[in-house]
């Protein structure tokens, strides 16, 4: 089974996974920090962000755009509050799977096993990428990374939020792309 977009969106849908739409507009918050949020969010359209505060900065951790997953992983675990917020950069279309039905499918159903299983394989593979970028000292390979891994961020999301989740300055961010 193959774990692209398009697949995992077909998958739930075909095994009436989607419970609702939710529409966001820019700036609209799909989770604050301090809930409890135990749902699967897959984003059509627009474009998501999450991110903790730290002081008066924004830590940014993930994008989600246009046939993304995202989902508050530690909330959704442990069904505790989370840090994490989740932020519309741009005007949103994102159906809902809630943790209980996904839970009923995964365990009745193998497909729905073996997509679990590697959507966390997925995330943990990411999660070990992303710290590896913020070990590495030099913006360019860290620019060079992140455009090898996911070219299609630099079309969905604004450079002011890539340069914040790369840790450098938009101007930093601007010069490497000319580049």
């Amino acid at each position: 089974m193959s774990l692209s977009p398009a697949n995992i969106a077909a998958l739930l849908d075909a095994n009436g996974l989607f419970e609702k739409t939710i529409f966001l507009e820019r700036g609209d918050f799909l989770k604050k920090a301090g809930s409890t949020d135990t749902n699967i969010y897959y984003i059509e359209q627009g474009s998501v962000y999450a991110f903790i505060v730290d002081g008066e900065e924004e830590r940014i951790v993930r994008f989600g755009y246009k046939g993304n997953i995202i989902v508050s992983l530690d909330s959704f675990l442990t069904e505790r509050p989370s840090e994490f917020y989740i932020q519309a950069i741009k005007k949103c279309r994102v159906k809902t799977v809630t943790k209980k039905s996904f839970a009923r499918f995964i365990e009745q159903n193998e497909k729905g096993a073996v997509l679990w299983t590697k959507m966390l394989e997925n995330l943990v593979v990411q999660q070990i990428e992303r710290e590896k970028d913020l070990l590495i000292q030099s913006p360019r390979e860290r620019y060079e990374r992140v455009f090898k891994r996911s070219p299609q961020l630099f079309q969905e999301v604004a450079n002011k939020y890539i340069a914040a989740y790369l840790r450098m300055s938009p101007e930093t961010l601007s010069r490497l792309k000319k580049r």
